[in-house]
């Protein structure tokens, strides 16, 4: 009678090759069920084979175990076998030996891949203790077969050994993955990735379990199995189209492991495998700062609750310091305030946000989850806070990136831009591109950050970064695409007309120039003259030229060189004179509002400063869902009015004032009027300001004014108490924003000389140009400041004593010693 193949016979070599085989060509079962069915049968395999070797070397106390990846049931087509041979230690030296080659041998005798080892319990816990992957591999410890007794007793014991172990063995394992991230890079964004052993792949995924099994803290779950599964998949199909044990998706077989998939191309694979790299990377950077926030606890608290209770117990919890409203630091960490409501305040993810990448702050896993489940969407169009929010987190720099990631990673960042979906974890098949279309959007805006000085609206510079390539994600040309997309994603943000135009002009040519100086001839007229009617003006040039140099610098190393750089500057020279015909003339005198004068007469009746605050506000947003009280309109500023007899230092004291108060000055304007005859005699400065709270509520007027005569007349000392408040409470940095820039702007006003201050905005930063100018003996004759984001960017215009321009020289010194003070 002929066996069928599929009977007993499996239990030998041949039989197992064969079952092995026809398993791995069955095409109607892959992903977890082949794996578990692989694993399954190398189980019965190894099974029979310890149980002939054990009765043949007549060896007892002893087992067979699965360790690492094979422990916990993953077998891939080319996986290695890792084994434990446990004992304990009763067997002659001679028979543990014959015992051994009886299992090892068959297994090489079929070019299977084995990592094997031979020890007792303690044995195994003494090479544990001082190897951290043999450790990690023990954790996945599983009986085979022999003696049950003796695996549950060393897997029980190992499991001990690792959570009593936790606080010296996990920082250890944290700086083993950054070391392996170091050596192979971030998975989510690499062309050829290592599919376990990249920053995002397997490895990673295994960390994170023996996190879990440490019970110091655990990794968000949502989702990170379904990523382990999909890169588990890829290393399957990846090993049957090559036939090797490979982790390395190499390009020229992306496209036939795309097809073992059933996927569209080897775009759709590298997307799906960024996709599962992200899930694991972020919940790793999660995971390893709770790992981090315990360790400290333990470590500080017990001595910190000694000294301030002298060994008393205390509930008292973590510290909570206010960043904006409705958000707090706590531990480390971005949070919501107590009193904040999501479900009212449509803006509050993207305030969350701009709060913690301006301080370099992580935002909690907590509250990212939150704002995503609870906050409504924005209004279209967006009201202006939200704007400016969305602009003060692009500005932030480097830590603007994994802030950004934590809103990606639960969904807010394609719901405050639905066209993001199409370019999220889009890989660039281009060796030149470092980054996905996504991450190099975000990186361009980190670049960007850095040459906001260089424009006169950082705002459109920021958010044109953010959008350039938004139009990768849809077929044909991408930059026409992008125009067509940037101009509806700008109007839904609120930008008005001309901006809208302005971001569109930046999408559509935002490879003019480099592509125009390295391709074509610059001393023919023709090309520079497309180039200025393309741009169309000065400043639209401005941020095209600083747009260009952030794009090629977050491309990668390849894209940007000195010499691409002095072309494109050649270039701009070049376009720029042709459009000199545009410079801006000087600002046309503005008549005084009923309102101006009003208070410029009484200021001139009492000879103090006079005050008037008018709030502004948002139209009324929708109720909220189960709501029975429609909301009112919301405080987005205050228009600040003030009139002070002209003087000097009405600048610098009215800034402090407002510094002192904790209000942030969004857009300013001050400038010298003459009443009409009949109304008053004598010049009134006139402030006109538009301010916030930077959180809580808003100061009373009577407040304001008298501190305003308090500091005119010396009274109040506000660089004083302005340094007093920093010393109490010290602004966190985040990371080291962009040294101020002072220019003098070259014919920008026959009446004055225009000096442009470009610099970070911070508590007290126009009390200190103020004082600046001031004491450069200068006087202003009228300032528009505006704040764009985090950016400041202000142009003062001054004149001498006799009321003439600057000399040129004099200028110069005045913009030098300014940019110093401000270095300072």
């Amino acid at each position: 009678m002929v066996k069928d193949e599929t009977e007993s016979d499996d239990s030998g070599p041949g039989g197992y090759a064969a079952a092995r085989l026809r398993l791995l060509n069955e095409k109607t079962q892959s992903g977890p069920p082949r794996r578990t069915a692989l694993a399954r049968l190398t189980d019965d395999w190894l099974g029979s084979l310890f149980a002939g070797a054990a009765e043949a070397s007549g060896v007892a106390g002893a087992s067979l175990v699965a360790v690492g990846g094979y422990g916990r049931g993953e077998l891939s087509p080319r996986s290695d076998l890792d084994l434990l041979l446990l004992h304990d230690g009763s067997a002659d030296k001679s028979a543990l030996a014959a015992l051994a080659d009886r299992i090892w041998y068959p297994v090489w005798d079929l070019g299977l891949a084995l990592d094997h080892s031979v020890r007792t319990p303690v044995e195994a816990r003494r090479t544990a203790g001082e190897d951290l992957k043999v450790q990690l591999g023990l954790l996945d410890s599983r009986h085979l077969a022999g003696d049950l007794g003796l695996t549950a007793g060393l897997r029980t014991a190992v499991l001990a050994d690792w959570r009593n172990q936790a606080p010296k063995r996990l920082p250890e394992l944290q700086e083993l993955c950054a070391e392996r991230a170091q050596r192979h890079g971030e998975l989510q964004f690499l062309l050829e990735p290592d599919l376990k052993e990249a920053r995002g792949g397997l490895r990673d995924a295994t960390a994170l379990r023996a996190v879990a099994a440490s019970w110091l803290a655990d990794a968000p779950r949502e989702g990170l199995d379904d990523a382990r599964r999909r890169l588990l998949d890829a290393r399957d199909a990846l090993h049957l189209c090559t036939g090797r044990a490979t982790d390395r998706l190499a390009l020229q077989e992306q496209d036939q492991v795309a097809a073992e998939l059933g996927l569209l191309d080897a775009d759709a694979l590298l997307r799906q495998v960024y996709e599962a790299a992200r899930v694991i990377g972020y919940a790793s950077d999660v995971t390893w700062r709770e790992v981090g926030r315990v360790l400290r606890s333990r470590a500080v608290r017990p001595r910190l609750r000694a000294m301030l209770t002298g060994g008393q117990k205390t509930d008292r919890g973590a510290e909570r310091s206010p960043l904006a409203e409705g958000v707090v630091e706590q531990d480390g960490e971005v949070v919501l305030a107590r009193a904040a409501r999501p479900e009212r305040d449509p803006v509050l993810p993207l305030r969350a946000a701009a709060a913690a990448a301006q301080a370099g702050l992580p935002v909690s896993l907590h509250a990212v989850r939150r704002l995503a489940s609870a906050a409504r969407p924005l209004p279209v169009p967006w009201p202006a806070e939200a704007r400016e929010q969305l602009v003060t987190l692009l500005g932030a720099g480097e830590p603007t990136v994994p802030v950004w990631e934590a809103l990606e990673a639960e969904g807010l960042v394609t719901r405050l831009l639905p066209d993001w979906e199409r370019v999220r974890c889009r890989p660039q098949r281009n060796a030149v591109h470092k980054w996905t279309v996504d991450r190099h959007l975000v990186e361009t805006a980190v670049r960007a950050s850095a040459l906001t000085r260089r424009v006169g609206r950082p705002d459109l510079l920021l958010v044109a970064a953010l959008l350039h390539d938004i139009g990768k994600g849809w077929p044909g040309d991408h930059s026409v695409a992008g125009e067509i997309i940037a101009k509806d994603v700008a109007a839904r943000i609120g930008f008005d007309r001309a901006d809208v135009a302005v971001l569109a002009t930046l999408v559509r040519h935002h490879l003019l120039l480099v592509e125009t100086a390295t391709r074509r001839d610059l001393d023919d007229p023709a090309t520079v003259r497309y180039v200025a009617e393309a741009v169309g003006s000065h400043s639209t040039l401005e941020l095209l030229h600083a747009l260009t140099e952030a794009d090629a610098l977050a491309t990668g190393p390849a894209a940007w060189s000195a010499w691409r750089a002095s072309l494109v500057a050649d270039l701009v020279a070049r376009v720029s004179s042709v459009l000199a015909g545009d410079a801006p003339e000087a600002p046309e005198p503005v008549a005084p509002s009923a309102e101006q004068e009003r208070l410029a007469i009484e200021a001139l009746r009492t000879g103090e400063p006079v005050l008037a605050l008018h709030a502004r506000t948002e139209p009324a947003l929708e109720t909220v869902e189960n709501e029975t009280e429609p909301q009112r309109p919301e405080p987005v500023g205050v228009e600040l009015l003030i009139a002070v007899p002209d003087q000097a230092g009405v600048l610098p004291a009215a800034a402090g004032v407002l510094a002192l108060h904790r209000l942030t000055v969004r857009a300013a304007d001050l400038r010298a009027i003459g009443l009409p005859d009949g109304l008053g005699s004598g010049d009134v400065l006139l402030l006109s300001w538009r301010v916030a709270a930077e959180y809580g509520s808003l100061p009373q007027a009577a407040r304001l004014r008298a501190d305003l005569v308090r500091a005119l007349d010396g009274t109040l000392d506000v660089p004083a108490k302005l340094a007093e408040r920093e010393a109490a409470y010290p602004r966190r940095r985040g990371v080291a924003a962009p040294p101020p820039r002072v220019t003098v702007a070259p014919a920008a006003s026959q009446l004055a000389t225009v000096i442009e201050v470009r610099a970070q905005d911070a508590p007290g930063l126009l009390h200190r140009i103020g004082r600046a100018l001031e004491d450069s003996a200068v006087r202003v004759r009228s300032a528009h400041v505006s704040t764009l984001g985090a950016n400041a960017v202000d142009a003062f215009y001054v004149t001498g004593a006799d009321g003439a321009p600057l000399p040129e020289a004099t200028a110069v010194q005045t913009a030098k010693t300014l940019e110093e003070a401000l270095r300072a």
